[in-house]
């Protein structure tokens, strides 16, 4: 256990008075320290490139701004053989881990290891996250949660099994803006919903010379990633459709693959590329709305356009991942002499999150969602609640992604 001092929030002090002080003291200039005593959970990351580092930035900083019980402890990294070991070494003193392993199976064996992250290709994800559970490890695990829904099953009966605390980092839930649309929904604002719609827009596989396969393409590589953009792109619009708009009931998608051959990375011949370049679909929620989802990697000018809109009865919403600290808001209910769509900028200390880091009109950014799960992650596991999204929920993200692809191949809509 080690002691660390928390920072109340200026709500806090607002509600209790601060000690010894002129009730007009400044309280953009006041901090009022408290220690605390923190336990202690070691971290083991396999897999160090992008995910890895935003996971491992997740881990630094959530105890710096959240007071939790627990404070994560970057104890072992996983290089992927011998040959990268000096990859992962180098990786281990940027970020601060403890130590370096070469294989995740001696890395899980480990007494001192009590969190597995997992930070890898798809094709990994089930082995490594079963084996964990096994283990009796607590997991967090990269999306999608699997290459295919059977798959997924069995890790979450696995995690169920041993009763492990399990997540899926479907970080785009902990913007503060994305958040904060969920509490208008939940409250009421929207009134009925009638459309839910959202993109994914990137650009980066138009070039017919981008590989496929590799450490560094493994995404346009079906064996390893299980699907193109509908498990990566959509995968996350999929997540946050469902928690913002409940159960998908059915969906009619349409596919291209546009690039027909690319070189491998592994055998440096052309192979057919059997990934999806680009999906749309359409689909029924629970709720009786409507829902339009595009996703591309050939939208030229994109580099990751996310966005979605949700229309009700008395108002809408809409998010955009370029500007996200902001929501668009509109609402029918205004006079009509002042109504519009309203930009409300996410930085008071009453929005989600935001109490935690700056004064309001200051900005945060994408890395802040990882820390966000983290922090919540590590408070779940203090009071012992139940973390969202776990792996079931993933489960249903990925049900989805199924029914999407089984509709493009076979022309015909397809229930959930």
């Amino acid at each position: 256990m080690r002691f660390f001092a928390t920072r109340f929030r200026v709500a806090e002090i607002q509600r209790r008075g601060a000690p010894n002080q002129d009730p007009s003291f400044s309280l953009n200039l006041y901090y009022y320290w408290k220690p605390i005593v923190m336990k202690t959970l070691n971290v083991g990351l396999i897999g160090y490139g992008f995910m890895g580092r935003t996971h491992s930035n997740g881990y630094s900083q959530a105890p710096h701004f959240f007071t939790n019980e627990y404070r994560p402890v970057l104890k072992a990294v996983c290089a992927r053989s011998e040959d990268d070991m000096e990859a992962a070494q180098a990786f281990a003193d940027q970020w601060g881990y403890e130590s370096v392993e070469t294989d995740w199976r001696e890395m899980i064996k480990r007494d001192d290891i009590d969190i597995v992250d997992i930070c890898t290709p798809n094709h990994l994800h089930a082995e490594m996250a079963i084996a964990c559970a096994e283990a009796g490890k607590m997991i967090v695990c990269e999306k999608p949660l699997a290459m295919n829904s059977a798959q997924g099953e069995e890790m979450c009966q696995a995690v169920e099994k041993a009763g492990v605390k399990n997540m899926v980092s479907y970080n785009y839930r902990r913007i503060p803006a994305v958040t904060l649309a969920k509490q208008l929904i939940d409250e009421g604002r929207l009134g009925r919903i009638f459309h839910y719609r959202a993109n994914f827009l990137q650009d980066w596989t138009i070039n017919a010379d981008v590989p496929q396969g590799g450490a560094a393409t493994w995404r346009l590589d079906a064996k390893s990633a299980g699907s193109g953009v509908t498990g990566d792109l959509l995968a996350h619009c999929i997540d946050t459709a469902l928690w913002l708009n409940g159960e998908i009931l059915d969906v009619s998608a349409v596919t291209e693959t546009f690039i027909k051959e690319r070189v491998h990375s592994d055998t440096g011949k052309k192979q057919p590329v059997t990934i999806d370049d680009a999906c749309n679909f359409f689909c029924h929620f629970k709720n009786g709305s409507l829902g339009l989802f595009e996703s591309t990697r050939y939208a030229r000018g994109h580099k990751a356009l996310y966005t979605f809109e949700i229309n009700g009865e008395h108002a809408s919403i809409r998010w955009d991942l370029h500007d996200l600290h902001r929501l668009e808001y509109f609402d029918h209910r205004d006079d009509s002499i002042v109504r519009g769509w309203r930009n409300v900028h996410i930085s008071d200390g009453d929005m989600p999150y935001m109490d935690h880091w700056w004064v309001p009109g200051l900005n945060i950014g994408y890395e802040h969602s990882f820390v966000h799960q983290v922090a919540d992650f590590l408070k779940s596991i203090e009071t012992g609640e139940a973390f969202h999204p776990s792996f079931r929920d993933a489960l249903e993200t990925q049900k989805v992604c199924d029914a999407v692809l089984e509709s493009a191949a076979e022309r015909a809509w397809k229930n959930v």
